[in-house]
């Protein structure tokens, strides 16, 4: 087994995955404050509760999105497993062609989607990731990843909307029943919801038609559940994509 961990702005996903399966899929807050002995402890308690040895470990793999914590964390799993994580980023190999104006710059958490995306589903594929921000990647026909888009995501538009609107309370994203709310909460809701849900719609239909072919339609990412179900297209929610990702990274980059 090894440590898959992928850490975003708004929380940091570890999970145990091989080729037989996926062991565990935990989530813990990014916290800049955190010192690498915190981060240890978390990642031992996680192994702990899931009734793992840290021995089950026969290596790790971090994909992250914020600089400042990434030598942390690289420490904090080396500290407990006595292993130096591999790190996703320039020099790796990957396989994938990216087709950007400058491929160093595009995230390390599209790329591990994008790879996994690629073994899991057909090409053409639009992989559609729901954390602090909102990203749709798309990948051609032939393999290749093209570019995409960025929006704010959820929760961040809400608790935009709540924090500059003093009349305006913090709510939380339970499946609204219905588009037409009935009071502030539930149409805070719906247009967060429901808002998203057209947006994403509409993006798919004006990507697919630069492409020129429907495409294979992917989704992961924390805030994901709550909104594939309100869309008109079908789309494949994949909640363990990116470690699914970091394992084919591993796997084509480790020392034999």
């Amino acid at each position: 087994m090894i440590l898959a961990i992928d850490m975003g702005n708004s929380n940091i996903v570890i999970g145990g995955i091989d080729n037989t399966g996926i062991y565990f899929v935990e989530r813990v807050t990014t916290n800049h404050g955190k010192t690498e002995l915190e981060y240890a402890v978390n990642i031992k308690d996680i192994m702990e509760i899931h009734g793992l040895p840290l021995s089950s470990i026969e290596g790790a793999i971090l994909s992250s999105v914020v600089p400042p914590l990434t030598d942390v964390v690289l420490s904090a799993v080396k500290k407990i497993t006595g292993k130096t994580p591999m790190l996703v980023g320039s020099g790796m190999k990957t396989g994938l062609n990216i087709k950007m104006d400058n491929p160093k710059t595009v995230g390390s958490d599209l790329i591990v989607n994008a790879i996994a995306a690629l073994k899991e589903y057909p090409a053409p594929i639009i992989v559609i990731d729901m954390g602090t921000a909102t990203t749709m990647s798309v990948i051609d026909h032939e393999g290749n990843y093209t570019g995409g888009i960025i929006f704010p995501g959820l929760r961040v538009s809400l608790d935009s909307l709540s924090s500059r609107a003093a009349q305006l309370p913090y709510i939380g994203l339970n499946k609204p029943t219905r588009v037409i709310g009935k009071n502030t909460i539930d149409c805070m809701k719906n247009g967060i919801l429901f808002g998203n849900a057209a947006m994403i719609d509409g993006l798919i239909d004006r990507m697919e038609a630069e492409l020129g072919a429907s495409a294979c339609l992917v989704a992961t990412g924390g805030l994901a559940s709550s909104v594939v179900p309100l869309c008109y297209h079908k789309i494949y929610y994949d909640d363990a994509l990116l470690l699914k990702g970091l394992l084919i990274l591993y796997e084509k980059n480790k020392q034999d």
